[in-house]
Order: C-alpha cells, then structure tokens, then sequence
C-alpha cells in the first residue's frame, strides 16, 4: 500500500517503504579519467573524494558498468560511490545508468568536480548551474537534459600561462599546494555527510563560507 501525507496544500510526499529507502541512499559520483597517467592530477580530485570518502567508510571499488563501484554505509544512509571509466567527455552515460539501477533521485546525487574559477583551497557546494566549460558537467547536462543536479566543485585554481589550459588541468598539483588539496579532501568527506545528512541547502550555508 502506498500512503500520501500532505505536508502543505498543493504538497504531497510519499511515506511508502520504498520511496523512504529511496531517500535515505545517495549517488556519489567522482569524476575523472581512468589510467594511470591522470592519477593524482587535478582533473582527478573526484577520484581523489571518492577513494578517500570509500576508504574511511571501509569499503572497496570493483569494476562494474561504466565506473568502479562501491557501496558503504554511514550512519544509517547507503552511498553508492563511482568513479566513471566512460572518460571524462562520457561521464553522463555512468551517471544516467547508476541513478536507473540504484533508484536514487537525481536530488539525492553529488557530482564532485574540479574547478578552475575557484582558487585551491575552495570548496562550493551548489544545486544546479551551468557546466562552465567542463566536459563532464557538460555531458552529465546533456544526458538528464538539466542541470539541476547538485555538485560539490573543488578548486584547483587557474595559474596557468594563456593556451596552457589543458596542460595545466592534467597536470600533477605543485608541491606547495599538496597540504592544502589533502586538507580539502577530508574537508570535501564532511560536505559529503552533510549534504546526506543535513540536506543541501544546511550543507551549503555551513560550507560555502
């Protein structure tokens, strides 16, 4: 049986076991590119989350379709983690598929991005936006035709010589900026759990400071 309380006029939710489920598991997704020569370079910090975010959680990546997956558990709400193997300028065709399998609403995804309009010690966790030019926003916007799908983006800063761009991005980060990145990654561990267990918009007040 499914039951319908409404909250508000005009307002109904669904309290049946499936759609409570439903809202207590979560899609994260760290992008980037497979293959040894993109680890540990910027365009991989999503990568980076993932593995650090999996890790803690005590959980393992295996090959799956599309992407490394792996499912953990934190206070009470299920996450399943990927990391695309579609490369990058494909990484829509892994999210449209896990969010299907899974049967996660797209409000219950974090995509974690690098960004180059942020400086390297930044984090901004937003709702929706566009892609900015970066080809795995731009793909994941293409296949869910919107992009009002919630991202969590990194920055990894801009210092780079004019037409240096893509060399800059799949590049390895600069020694003086390696204390910074780690602190950002456990910091982007804990926009993860509040975004899950806090909702998005706590998470966003608390961390886009």
């Amino acid at each position: 049986m499914i039951l319908f309380i409404s909250e508000k006029a005009g307002n109904n939710r669904c309290f049946c076991q499936n759609c409570i489920f439903a809202r207590m598991k979560f899609l994260i997704v760290g992008l980037g590119n497979i293959g040894m020569e993109y680890d540990a370079t910027r365009h991989n910090i999503g990568f980076d989350v993932a593995d650090t975010f999996v890790l803690k959680n005590g959980g393992t990546f295996t090959l799956d379709r599309h992407a490394y997956v792996a499912e953990v558990r934190w206070k009470g709400k299920t996450f399943v983690v990927i990391k695309p193997t579609t490369f990058m300028n494909l990484s829509g065709k892994a999210v449209k598929y896990w969010l299907d399998k899974e049967k996660i609403p797209v409000e219950n995804m974090l995509v974690i991005v690098d960004d180059l309009a942020l400086p390297v010690g930044t984090l901004r966790l937003r709702a929706s936006g566009s892609d900015a030019g970066h080809n795995g926003l731009k793909n994941i916007q293409l296949v869910l035709t919107n992009d009002k799908y919630p991202r969590l983006r990194f920055g990894i800063g801009s210092d780079f010589p004019k037409g240096r761009q893509v060399e800059f991005v799949l590049g390895k980060w600069k020694p003086s900026e390696m204390q910074s990145v780690k602190e950002m990654i456990l910091k982007s561990i804990d926009a993860i759990e509040a975004f899950a267990s806090q909702g998005l918009g706590k998470a966003m007040t608390e961390f886009n400071r």
